[in-house]
């Protein structure tokens, strides 16, 4: 005898709690790992970008001192030195992110400049830099991962 398919049946059969629970647990199966990297690498490749408008060759640019000194205006810093730290900044620490060298420190110091950022230049900006700063937390709680220079350095410490 040939047996019908019903499709009331089908849905029956697996229950939506039962999908629920595979779906939650197919989500805990992604390695942290694999979340961090590609977290060090979106927010290190946010900051490089900056970094890049900030300089001519190897040179600051005229333009990041002038918005330094009209735009962003920074209490306590004079504009020629915040933009030159910044782009020091915006270059050094993504690099050492992608990389994961020292890579809880160079977080910690870009989420630095995101508070500096969200309070003094962009204060309405707060989602952007809401998810700039969930991330770098991230980085900052559960390190770098094991696909990085400080996983390899860990590896051979153990040893």
């Amino acid at each position: 005898m040939m047996k019908t398919f019903n499709l009331a049946t089908r849905r029956n059969s697996a229950s939506r709690p039962d999908m629920i629970d595979r779906t939650i647990g197919l989500f805990a199966r992604i390695p942290n790992d694999f979340i961090v990297l590609v977290g060090r690498i979106s927010i290190g490749a946010i900051f490089w970008l900056s970094g890049q408008t900030k300089v001519d060759g190897f040179s600051l640019s005229e333009n990041a001192i002038e918005l330094f000194r009209e735009d962003y205006k920074l209490p306590f810093v004079a504009p020629v030195i915040a933009a030159t730290l910044a782009a020091i900044a915006e270059h050094v620490f993504p690099i050492l992110l992608v990389v994961g060298l020292a890579t809880r420190l160079s977080a910690a110091a870009l989420l630095g400049m995101t508070l500096v950022i969200q309070l003094f230049v962009y204060p309405g900006a707060w989602p952007t830099h809401g998810v700039w700063a969930t991330v770098l937390l991230f980085i900052m709680a559960r390190g770098p991962g094991i696909i990085s220079l400080d996983g390899l350095i860990r590896t051979w410490r153990v040893r």
